[in-house]
């Protein structure tokens, strides 16, 4: 456990002289719990004696660069937001590799590993999800790892040795991260999804299939409808079974099969917890005096596994925090990436419903796919896939609901849009 200590005065002082400061604990050190802080240092600096803890043995980096590191783009400095300066300029103590084991909220505590205690007048639970690990034979045996941190990213790469050969499970975006990333280290590698097309939440079957295309041109195989049955090996992983009788040899299975909200930390402290710690519209629990956001926060019945959403949670509570008039009514999800640097954006609906209309753009030789979605006048959804020049416009109509009146063609063959000079 490495604890950086400041001056609780430090380069903010409290907003009155002699006035107490409540002592705010958050827990989790990751991008949504750092975009907490710096709203909440802005907001209202020195009015809160700040503490936060993380479980890994680094301050929060940038998760959507771990591809990038993993494929040798960027090297670890590229994917830091803040230096320890910046936590003790701003009177912040920062306790690294150790979690918070317990909550005692009857005497307002958190423990951290065995016996360091931290007294709380407010807590901010920000501790993020775990990957799943599917629930077939041989998923522990050495050799098969998730891909989520840094720590996943150093195994990975160890494993990944010359001549290795890879199997990544899982057809999301941190799977074909992970796959592409694979790949431009030289190994053999093997992308296997069990439903029929990738990233099915986020693109139809045209745009997925350009998506295909583009991983098999970086040499990453891809098997559609591949359900995984066992990981076998002696002592160690050597081939992977699928449930069709399909054996693929194998020397490293890269687990990227999606997440669970953290929640025990909060179950055990007897906080209201469903898929994830509930919360209401000010990120509040069932205890007034704790706190959640990001992956771990389950509000209106909604779990977001998404950078945007929680950095809107986190901006919410620091403006609650502040005695700001705010509310969290949710977020309008949208994707926009790239996926072996071809352009991809989705936002809305993907798949037509009964009673919507699709105006579709194709070019499948130039890489280029536009499907926009109009329901009653409205733009209910967009997928683009090559070009994702007007993606800004699409997530306004859609979140807004305002007629797409004219603009249907300036949208689709990118002219600009009167709603775009004004936005």
């Amino acid at each position: 456990m490495a604890i950086l200590r400041t001056d609780p005065a430090g380069a903010q002082s409290p907003p009155s002289a002699g006035a107490p400061r409540e002592r705010l604990v958050v827990v989790g050190n990751g991008m949504a719990s750092l975009r907490f802080l710096e709203r909440l240092t802005e907001g209202s600096p020195g009015r809160y004696d700040v503490t936060v803890v993380g479980a890994e043995p680094v301050a929060a980096y940038n998760r959507v660069l771990l591809s990038s590191l993993l494929g040798g783009e960027v090297d670890e400095a590229a994917c830091e937001f803040r230096g320890l300066d910046w936590y003790a300029e701003h009177g912040i103590r920062l306790i690294t590799g150790a979690p918070v084991t317990a909550i005692d909220r009857e005497n307002g505590l958190a423990i951290v590993g065995e016996a360091h205690v931290l007294p709380f007048d407010k807590l901010v639970l920000a501790v993020g999800s775990t990957p799943i690990r599917l629930p077939k034979p041989g998923m522990e045996l050495p050799g098969v790892i998730t891909f989520r941190d840094l720590a996943d990213v150093a195994a990975i790469r160890k494993a990944a040795v010359e001549h290795a050969r890879a199997v990544v499970i899982g057809g999301g975006l941190l799977g074909l991260e992970a796959a592409v990333g694979l790949s431009r280290l030289g190994v053999d590698t093997t992308l296997l999804h069990v439903m029929d097309r990738l990233m099915e939440r986020q693109l139809d079957h045209a745009a997925a299939n350009l998506v295909k295309r583009a991983m098999e041109a970086r040499g990453v195989k891809v098997l559609l409808r591949a359900d995984t049955a066992a990981v076998e090996g002696d002592g160690r992983v050597e081939r992977l079974r699928l449930a069709d009788g399909t054996v693929l040899p194998v020397d490293l299975v890269v687990m990227s099969v999606g997440v669970r909200p953290s929640v025990t930390l909060a179950r055990e402290a007897g906080l209201a917890v469903a898929r994830g710690i509930t919360v209401d519209d000010r990120m509040t629990t069932s205890d007034p005096r704790i706190f959640a956001l990001g992956e771990c926060a389950e509000h209106r019945g909604q779990i977001y596994g998404l950078v945007e959403p929680a950095y809107e949670q986190a901006d919410t509570l620091a403006r609650h925090l502040a005695d700001e008039a705010a509310s969290y009514v949710g977020t309008a999800l949208s994707t926009s990436l790239k996926v072996s640097g071809l352009p991809v954006f989705s936002a809305g609906v993907v798949d037509t419903p009964e009673g919507a209309e699709a105006v579709v753009l194709s070019d499948p030789g130039a890489g280029l796919y536009r499907k926009l979605l109009v329901a009653e006048g409205r733009l209910i959804g967009a997928v683009f896939v090559g070009d994702v020049g007007e993606q800004a416009l699409c997530k306004r109509l859609i979140r807004s609901g305002e007629p797409v009146g004219d603009d249907l063609d300036d949208i689709m063959f990118g002219r600009p849009a009167p709603q775009a000079l004004a936005a």
